[in-house]
């Protein structure tokens, strides 16, 4: 369902007040941009004119502003020393059209495809760039031809600084940085922050008749306008230049356009993203041709004009008109805005677009390397060679996972009443086998001893003819010494096909379902059944154990056949009943791993309560006495019902006369969670209570006098663990810091432990 779209008379209303707050964001960039670019300042106008006006009426994301951009800087300066500006300009018409035929051709979900490590890279790198240019701008120097240049210089400009272009840098600095620190909310944060830190370095500048440089505008807008001219150079050189400038600013601009469509409020249509590329282009096409800077959908300026309530185009066509009355109307006011005050805006802006926060997430995904690589070479070769090397390592990174192999082996001893027995080795290949992998497996196969009984598991998703003959060679060579090899390939029958000489395409299963999904999440009921009755639950519990038969039963027969016998636990897991918890996909455990007690709210009731109950008792001496468990997990989770429960006195359930018994063994903790004091965090009550729980049902634990002892000899360790069924994520009890952290990404290693200290749980 489509909400209504808005009625002009109300978009214009709320458009009319955001396209003044996005104006006053655009004149200092603009005109900061144009400063480090190295370009005319009215180059900058033009082109926020002609972004808002030309690129904003045409363009496929209704709410996305477009103008000069702070990450195309470094490219128009490399242009500009190269050719000169009216050739830049012709490069710029040049990639304005090349945009316009990718958009008409429909391939701008194409340019999406860049890793977003590489263009936050390019950002940062260009950031780093702008900040070592500028700042010698502020010191009252001149940038010079590299960063590496910029950057070898500037110790000996920080020496010997000028103190009027330094002082109003400095303050333009502090004004944005106290600007940022206001309250949302408050009349003051309507203003943009650049505009007041340049209006008072500007008016400073002015009262204090200092001789800093100056914004020298021309004596109109397009006095000085003449043809663009072609650029002299070879025409690889110029072609390169051409694709540079508008792939950069194409993906710019789409990641922009996606960004602010994610946040769009309802009744604004979605961005058409090949639209957005064609309206780009159009936009590129009309400021090179007028002497403007190549222009992109902005970030800074698109989220200004989201805050500020936008509801159509209209707000970035009306800030384009702004920025055009300004520029004809207010050349003298503009020519008193110090240079230095330009060039710390774009000092910040910089530091801005090297925002390490967003590593954090490149690096959950093993993809920081490319940022880093990418921020580097922009600083050190330059814009195209960084993005060429991001995209390289990005490349080697996604070859690596295609061909990532786990090769594990593991010695089994045999049982007491075996008798001589050969040795027995279970090996477990998993992954992508091929050439790149034999030399790893083919380590691991050269230490299984003579004569010796190999389970050999193939869960592999592909195997090349080189790793299928490192495996038979030495499966021969094996059983030639007396030994034996049973493979199980669980994925694909690629070893068996090879030996068979059956080549055809595999005959692939169908798809996997996701086993772990709720059963809703995986029935597909044909069309023609939709308008049916549903099905009965027992109906669909018997689907599930059909599903079991047919897909798993046979991967998990050889594991239950050893298990049918006897069990041999080491982990007694204690968690709610809640449906939402399942021990073994939190663990990533199988058969025979866990033994599982689960009760309402996860509760151990305590020794010698008065109100008794020997079920979770029962369990614990089962596990310890008999099964000879190591380790005994309490697992709480979010959004427990037990526990709101408590914190709401019991009302809500009164009228279950058992359900009201049972959670009398949580009074400890709801006690505990009264007399504690909160942390100073937002955290829910209800959040902090659940957690409580847990260390309460540990410290429950200890109560048995037979448990405590065996816990303080260090024969038995207790683990806290907490699930957030938001996020999916799983943290730990950490009893030395009395709260609870991440699981660490890496496995800490095991160390020896004293018997008086358990790893995990220390007696208080």
């Amino acid at each position: 369902m489509t909400s209504k779209p808005l009625s002009v008379p109300s978009s214009l209303r709320h458009d009319l007040l955001a396209s003044f707050v996005v104006f006053l964001v655009a004149i200092p960039l603009s005109l900061g941009i144009a400063v480090a670019a190295g370009a005319p300042v009215e180059a900058g106008l033009i082109a926020a004119a002609v972004g808002g006006i030309v690129a904003g009426a045409v363009g496929g994301s209704p709410l996305q502003v477009s103008g000069p951009a702070a990450g195309l800087t470094v490219i128009v300066a490399e242009l500009v020393q190269t050719y000169g500006w009216r050739a830049t300009c012709t490069i710029t018409l040049l990639g304005g059209l090349l945009q316009i035929l990718l958009g008409a051709c429909r391939i701008a979900r194409a340019a999406l495809a860049v890793s977003p490590a590489v263009v936050h890279g390019m950002l940062a790198g260009v950031g780093v760039v702008i900040v070592l240019a500028q700042a010698h701008v502020v010191l009252g120097g001149g940038p010079e031809e590299s960063a590496l240049a910029n950057l070898r210089e500037l110790p000996g400009q920080l020496a010997h600084p000028r103190p009027d272009p330094a002082l109003l840098g400095g303050l333009t600095v502090l004004v944005l940085l106290a600007w940022s620190r206001l309250p949302r909310g408050g009349r003051l944060r309507l203003v943009p922050g650049p505009l007041p830190a340049v209006a008072l370095a500007t008016l400073a500048a002015w009262s204090l008749g200092s001789d800093a440089a100056r914004v020298d505008l021309p004596d109109s807008l397009l006095g000085g306008w003449s043809a663009p001219v072609a650029p002299h150079g070879s025409l690889p050189g110029v072609v390169g230049a051409v694709v540079s400038v508008a792939l950069v600013a194409a993906v710019e601009s789409l990641l922009c356009g996606v960004a602010i469509d994610r946040a769009r409020p309802a009744g604004v249509p979605r961005a058409d993203l090949d639209r957005d590329l064609v309206g780009q282009g159009a936009g590129n096409a009309v400021s090179g041709l007028l002497g403007g800077l190549p222009i992109a959908g902005v970030i800074v300026r698109s989220a200004a004009n989201l805050e500020a309530g936008a509801r159509s185009r209209w707000s970035a066509v009306l800030h384009g008109v702004w920025v055009l009355v300004l520029a004809l109307a207010c050349g003298p006011l503009i020519e008193q805005v110090p240079v230095a005050a330009l060039a710390a805006l774009l000092i910040v802006l910089g530091v801005r677009l090297t925002d390490l926060g967003r590593v954090r997430d490149l690096r959950h995904h093993r993809e920081a390397p490319a940022y880093y690589a990418t921020l580097a070479g922009v600083v050190l070769l330059g814009l195209g060679e960084g993005v060429l090397l991001g995209i390289g390592i990005m490349a080697l990174l996604a070859l690596r996972r295609l061909t990532r192999l786990s090769v594990r082996a593991e010695r089994l001893v045999p049982a007491p009443d075996d008798g001589p027995a050969p040795p027995r080795v279970h090996v477990v290949v998993e992954g992508t086998l091929t050439f790149l992998g034999v030399p790893r497996l083919s380590g691991v196969l050269q230490d299984v001893p003579p004569g010796a009984h190999v389970d050999l598991d193939l869960n592999v998703d592909f195997m090349d003819h080189a790793a299928f003959d490192a495996v038979h060679r030495w499966r021969m060579a094996h059983e030639r010494q007396g030994g034996r090899v049973d493979i199980d390939e669980v994925h694909e029958a690629w070893y068996e096909r090879a030996v068979t000489g059956e080549m055809s395409a595999p005959r692939k299963s169908p798809p996997p379902s996701r086993w772990w999904a709720p059963w809703a999440n995986r029935r597909r009921r044909p069309r023609a059944e939709l308008d049916a009755p549903e099905v009965s639950p027992a109906t669909v519990l018997l689907n599930g154990v059909r599903e079991y038969h047919g897909r798993t039963a046979r991967l998990v027969r050889p594991i239950m056949a050893e298990l049918a016998m006897a069990q041999k636990p080491e982990h007694l897991f204690i968690t709610c009943v809640d449906s939402r918890i399942v021990p073994n996909i939190i663990t990533a455990s199988g058969p025979g791993d866990l033994f599982i007690n689960r009760n309402v709210g996860a509760l151990v009731p305590r020794h010698g309560s008065r109100t008794p109950d020997d079920s979770v008792a029962a369990t614990v001496e089962y596990a310890t006495n008999v099964l000879d468990i190591r380790t005994i997990t309490v697992c709480g989770h979010s959004n427990c019902g037990a526990m709101a429960a408590l914190l709401a006195g019991g009302a809500e359930v009164e009228h279950l006369t058992a359900l009201s018994r049972w959670l009398k063994h949580g009074n400890h903790s709801l006690a505990r969670f009264l007399a504690e004091e909160p942390p100073g965090t937002d955290e829910p009550p209800l959040t902090r209570l659940c957690k409580i729980n847990v260390m309460q049902q540990l410290d429950n634990l200890l109560s048995y006098p037979w448990l405590r002892e065996r816990v303080e000899a260090g024969e038995i360790e207790l683990v806290g663990l907490y699930l957030d069924l938001q996020s999916a994520e799983v943290e730990m009890f950490d009893r030395a810091r009395g709260a609870f952290v991440p699981v660490p990404d890496e496995p800490v290693p095991d160390e020896p432990v004293p018997a008086e200290a358990p790893r995990s749980w220390t007696v208080g």
